[in-house]
Parts: structure tokens; C-alpha cells; sequence
């Protein structure tokens, strides 16, 4: 597992190097785009981060997501739908069974990409149980991942698992979605 983060480290790198080889992003899939800043960490030996501009848009059913560099180059771009999971970057294209496996490939760790259509929108995802969190804290858990968010007005959602290796997920949405708090 250390070397497939090792080498997704030094794709993302690459990808950042070479702004002449982006890949054409698809367009968006379903009514609502969600975008803005995104930011993952994984806390093991060694440390993974990645940071990039975000599109998401469609579902977890079906949809795309568009990772851009700071630059404007395409760094990746996940697309699905029920049957499959495919994840390009320049120069390499792949193919999962689902969501989880992608992000599992990707990252190192699964990172449950199919909540994050509605933790980004400020509400648990229906798919699978959910806590309140302690009097006093805006969010809540759920999957062993603690979604904060106080600063949801600001569009500030964060999402994070402290179970070993500890991952840490920061979105800034460039606007709240529509019909939210």
C-alpha cells in the first residue's frame, strides 16, 4: 500500500508539472454542480495530501468528479455509474467495480465518495447510519467519519476519520448549495 501512495504522490506531482497534458473534462453530469477547493490527508508513514479544485456533479449512482491543479491542468478525473468506476489522469485510465475501490486505489484508504454528495450539501448521507455529534458541535458522524460543520455558512465542510491511518477531508465549496443552511 506504501508504494501505490508513493506512486499517486508522484502522478499528482507529475500531473502538476505537466499542464500541457490535461485531460478534457466531461461535462457535468446532472442539474447541480458542486465546486470549489479540496483537500485530503492521510496520516500514515509516510504522509499522503493532496489538494486540487473540485467539480463534482450527478450523484453517487452516477457521476463525475474533476480534480484541477492550481495551474489549470486536469489532474484526474473520476467518472460512474452502477456498472463501473473509471479513473483517468494523464496518461493512464483505469477501471473499478465501484466508488470505494477507486478511492481505494487512489488514495491508499477508502474515502466514502458517495457521501460526499450530501455531506458537501450539509446533510448525512442516506445510505448508512447517523450520530448527532456532542451538544454543541454543528455536524455529525457517521461510517467512523466525523463531519463538522460550524463554518457551513462560509462553506467550510469538514469530514475526518481518526480510526488508523487518520484521513482528514477539507472542502471549501465556491457556493452553498441551493436549499441549504
Amino acid at each position: 500500500m506504501r508504494q501505490r501512495g508513493s506512486l499517486w504522490l508522484a502522478a499528482t506531482a507529475l500531473s502538476l508539472l505537466s499542464a500541457c497534458a490535461g485531460l478534457t473534462p466531461p461535462h457535468g453530469i446532472g442539474t447541480q454542480v458542486l465546486s470549489g477547493r479540496l483537500s485530503v490527508r492521510v496520516d500514515s508513514e509516510p504522509a499522503r495530501a493532496m489538494s486540487a479544485t473540485f467539480e463534482l456533479s450527478g450523484d453517487a449512482r452516477t457521476g463525475a468528479l474533476v480534480l484541477t491543479s492550481p495551474i489549470g491542468s486536469t489532474l484526474a478525473q473520476a467518472h460512474w455509474t452502477p456498472r463501473e468506476a473509471v479513473l483517468e489522469t494523464p496518461g493512464r485510465r483505469a477501471s473499478y467495480p465501484d466508488l470505494d475501490t477507486l478511492s481505494e486505489q487512489a488514495l491508499g484508504e477508502r474515502v466514502p465518495l458517495a457521501a460526499l454528495f450530501d455531506w458537501l450539501r450539509g446533510r448525512p448521507w442516506p445510505g448508512a447510519p447517523t450520530q448527532d455529534l456532542p451538544a454543541g458541535e454543528a455536524g455529525f458522524a457517521q461510517m467512523g467519519w466525523r463531519v463538522a460543520l460550524a463554518r457551513y455558512a462560509d462553506g467550510w465542510v469538514e469530514a475526518r476519520r481518526d480510526a488508523a491511518p487518520a484521513v482528514t477531508m477539507r472542502a471549501r465549496l465556491d457556493a452553498a448549495p441551493m436549499g441549504q443552511p
